[in-house]
């Protein structure tokens, strides 16, 4: 048996294939860029790790998500442990199933209207209250995201031939939460269970992607020039505590998601906002080697772990 790793970007899981590698742990990759899917065969047995990225069309992996949902069902109809499975995949890929499921756990969004098409964008932004952002429904990396203090900005915008539709059509207006100090924070699960808290900088703008390789080229300021943060960008949080953290564990629970971090803001009065949550999560090196901390260890752990549980289960005798 194995783990397999589902996936479209060979570089994300480098890291993940050096814990793997450490820990002696036998995989293999699913690269679903493109593909075959025969339904009339069954799929080898082991642990199926569902990493599929929501911005995989930004590596020209248009159909990638299409058909890992597809391989997704097909595993599951034959009873296989998926990490992060089909439930997790629609989350992954829809800011709007993410808001919607998040209020069922208590878990408070800013005000969000989903658009398509741009004259409904310019009247779900005249529908806001003060300044408000612009994002992707099916997103990852901060796609589309900017800031706009009035419709007026948001309209030179839309007409003025920068404009990027979101891949799928949807844009999302949402509130613009003010915070008292410029950074997100970013808590990180791996087997349903908290590994860490990490503090995000977000003077240089809102691509916040934490793997190593996005750190290059990728500052995108919507409001104008910012100074360079004289701290790193990603400080993992010492002690994190709050209550927000149990809410995600039960609602992580109940969506097939094993391995994930989730985003969020507070205001000027202290009130959190849950903005995003990513099942294909990374980490960044640089702060985990700071704080001591390292996720895919953590991951591949308790991947070997699945895999071990699934090897030890006793083996029922073939039909005559």
């Amino acid at each position: 048996m194995k783990i397999h790793v589902i996936h479209e970007n060979d570089t994300w899981v480098v890291p993940l294939r050096t814990a793997f590698e450490g820990l002696g742990l036998p995989y293999e990759e699913w690269h679903l860029d493109q593909g075959l899917l025969d339904l009339s065969t069954a799929p080898p047995e082991g642990v199926f790790y569902n990493r599929m990225s929501a911005s995989s069309h930004t590596r020209g992996h248009r159909y990638a998500p299409e058909l890992t949902a597809g391989t997704l069902a097909w595993l599951e109809a034959h009873g296989r442990r998926v990490v992060n499975d089909s439930r997790a995949l629609a989350l992954e890929i829809s800011k709007i199933a993410q808001y919607a499921a998040l209020r069922d756990y208590g878990i408070r969004t800013p005000r969000t209207i989903a658009a398509v098409g741009k004259a409904n964008i310019i009247d779900a932004a005249q529908r806001m209250t003060g300044s408000f952002i612009t994002k992707h429904n099916r997103a990852g990396k901060g796609l589309g995201v900017r800031l706009f203090n009035d419709v007026r900005a948001l309209q030179a915008h839309i007409h003025g031939g920068e404009f990027e539709d979101s891949v799928d059509g949807i844009t999302l207006i949402q509130e613009y939460i003010r915070a008292p100090e410029p950074f997100i924070t970013r808590v990180e699960f791996v087997g349903g269970e908290f590994l860490y808290a990490v503090r995000v900088d977000t003077s240089l703008g809102f691509e916040l992607c934490p793997a190593d390789v996005c750190q290059v080229g990728d500052a995108f300021c919507p409001v104008g020039e910012q100074p360079k943060p004289a701290a790193p960008r990603f400080r993992i949080v010492k002690d994190f505590r709050n209550p927000i953290v149990e809410k995600y564990q039960r609602f992580i629970a109940d969506h097939g998601i094993g391995v994930a971090g989730i985003e969020f803001i507070e205001n000027t009065a202290g009130e959190i906002f849950t903005y995003d949550v990513n099942t294909n999560t990374n980490y960044n090196g640089d702060a985990e080697a700071e704080a001591g901390l390292y996720g895919m260890r953590a991951v591949a752990k308790y991947l070997g772990e699945e895999l071990a549980r699934i090897e030890s289960r006793p083996k029922l005798p073939r039909a005559a």
